[in-house]
């Protein structure tokens, strides 16, 4: 927290006059000044800023306050994001309460973004890299666009001014390893990451030299949660509130070319999935959602999840998949804008894009034999997992759509709410519950669906999981971890909608795995013990094996999945 401290003495020593005048322009007018109001349309200054009492006040709208309340109301912050921001116009530096994670150092990251932007002037292959892909000059500024040296070179700048290099690695800009320091960007075309308050907190980075890895963010630092950001959401939040309308997107070059062509209110994930720790954010805005995703597997799937995810919150929107491999930078840089808008403007609702998923494949190909009753009723039981989750008028709307997708009658699609949302809190503290919320009544086990929901949310993580995992770990959800192992994410609606349950973060999601693991490695080692058929020695090995493993999953380190009782 931002000591209250230094909270009061940021307020002697800003002046409303100077705040205010950072963000619209004021005329003096006597002893005040004055506006057009920007929090209402008018064509006559009723805009008031009084320098001896520090207050703002509309004498149309009403709407008023100090300096603080007008940077929350102009930018759309909290309090304490308001706080910030004015500091930092005012060059004014805040102390934080508890070692609170703000109180790092991130001067280093503006210090290494303007490091990055300067070595892209230098570097003609980088350049004409953004250049071939359609991006001009003024967005490569405007999006602050860089290109990551190799990684002694980074190092290096960071050694010669003197920055603080532990500072460093808790911010994501190096780490260490066996042969000592190293960057995290190498080779990389740079696009900084803020938050919508304008403070920058990480970067995602694009290779040029052929790495596996096409594309890179900031690990988890204090500042830096990819799951919970937009990219260019800073420079797109003020057309999306007034536009009441946001475009979501995969990639940085998409938004990037987007603004370019005047979709100011364009945004991107940062290499994942849409998550619940989005939805704070998208809130703010009220605004309609239309998701702009590749029709490639990863695109239609990302597309399904969030299509699901934004139902559940009654976001208003849709979905455009665009097809034969292109994005909606390759329909920019082809001059054909007023075609991406056509299709914009036409979205298809998540309701009906996520049954439509559930029915048929990318090709418009049915995933089961609707011909054949034990097929179709497998299809049913799908459809009423998703629409269960909605709301009970949601839920009937759309059931009629569901039942022609699959030539049914609609009365034999079930769309049972279930428990209040109160009480679905109350049960997700316990391991295993029944509820009606549950599709069909059945058993639910909160751990393995955490778990599986993991892998769904992590996938860069995904093989690195999997190793440590086997179907027979699971209880309850045994088929949906072997859906998800052979990559059936159509099958895992049960598991994508359960959005009641908080999403964890990487690290919460690691230490939920590791006691997932020792909790099973337990239960195979008490069997053991009490197996009167294995000798004296077999049991002894199996006990120096399971303290090994005991002891790695402690230290939250996961390891390669094996059976105690192999030998």
């Amino acid at each position: 927290m931002i000591s209250k401290t230094s909270i009061d003495n940021l307020k002697n020593q800003i002046d409303i006059v100077d705040i205010v005048s950072s963000f619209i322009e004021l005329k003096k007018s006597g002893a005040n000044f004055k506006a057009c109001c920007p929090f209402h349309s008018e064509d006559t200054a009723s805009f008031t800023v009084s320098p001896a009492k520090q207050i703002y006040h509309c004498f149309g709208c009403s709407n008023g306050g100090d300096a603080i309340k007008f940077v929350m109301e102009y930018e759309k912050l909290s309090y304490p994001e308001a706080i910030e921001k004015i500091a930092a116009l005012t060059n004014f530096n805040l102390e934080y309460d508890n070692n609170d994670s703000q109180a790092l150092n991130t001067s280093i990251l503006d210090a290494v973004n303007n490091y990055y932007q300067n070595n892209l002037l230098s570097n003609q292959i980088a350049l004409q890299y953004l250049y071939s892909r359609g991006i001009t000059k003024a967005s490569i500024d405007k999006f602050q666009i860089g290109y990551a040296p190799g990684s002694n070179d980074t190092i290096n700048y960071l050694r010669n001014n003197f920055f603080d290099l532990n500072m460093a690695k808790e911010l994501g800009i190096i780490d260490s390893g066996s042969n000592g320091l190293y960057a995290r960007f190498i080779e990389r075309i740079t696009f900084p990451i803020f938050l919508q308050s304008g403070k920058l907190v990480g970067f995602g980075g694009r290779t040029i030299s052929g790495h596996n890895a096409k594309y890179v963010n900031s690990p988890a630092t204090k500042l830096f949660n990819k799951s919970a950001l937009l990219f260019g959401y800073n420079l797109a939040k003020e057309n999306i509130f007034q536009s009441k309308e946001i475009i979501i997107t995969e990639g940085y070059l998409d938004v990037v070319m987007l603004h370019q062509a005047g979709f100011t209110n364009s945004v991107a994930t940062l290499g994942t999935a849409l998550t619940s720790q989005h939805i704070p954010l998208l809130k703010k805005s009220d605004a309609k959602i239309i998701l702009g995703y590749d029709g490639d597997k990863a695109g239609m799937e990302a597309a399904y999840k969030a299509s699901i995810l934004l139902a559940q919150n009654d976001f208003v929107g849709g979905v455009v998949i665009f097809q034969n491999g292109q994005d909606p930078a390759d329909y920019v840089k082809e001059g054909r804008v007023d075609e991406l808008k056509s299709l914009l403007l036409h979205p298809k609702y998540f309701v009906e894009f996520a049954l439509d998923y559930i029915v048929k494949d990318n090709l418009g190909n049915y995933r089961f034999d609707i011909n054949r009753p034990e097929e179709k009723q497998k299809i049913v039981v799908k459809i009423e997992d998703f629409l269960s989750t909605l709301k009970p008028v949601m839920a009937e709307e759309f059931k009629g759509y569901a039942a022609h997708l699959i030539n049914l009658h609609p009365k034999y699609i079930k769309t049972t709410l279930g428990v209040s949302s109160k009480a679905q809190k109350s049960n997700t503290q316990k391991n295993n519950y029944q509820t009606s919320y549950s599709p069909q009544n059945q058993m639910i086990d909160i751990t393995e669906i955490l778990i599986l929901q993991g892998i769904l949310n992590y996938p860069d993580k995904k093989d690195i999981i999997l190793t440590a995992l086997d179907s027979s770990m699971f209880d309850l959800h045994r088929e949906e971890f072997e859906y998800l192992l052979n990559g059936n994410i159509e099958m895992l609606t049960s598991i994508i909608a359960r959005t009641e349950l908080q999403a964890l973060t990487l690290k919460e999601y690691q230490i939920q795995l590791c006691d997932f693991l020792l909790k099973y490695y337990k239960k195979q080692f008490e069997l053991i013990s009490k197996d009167k058929t294995l000798t004296f020695k077999e049991k002894s090995t199996a006990t120096k094996e399971f303290r090994i493993i005991e002891q790695r999953l402690k230290g939250r380190n996961l390891l390669p999945f094996f059976n105690l009782r192999k030998n």
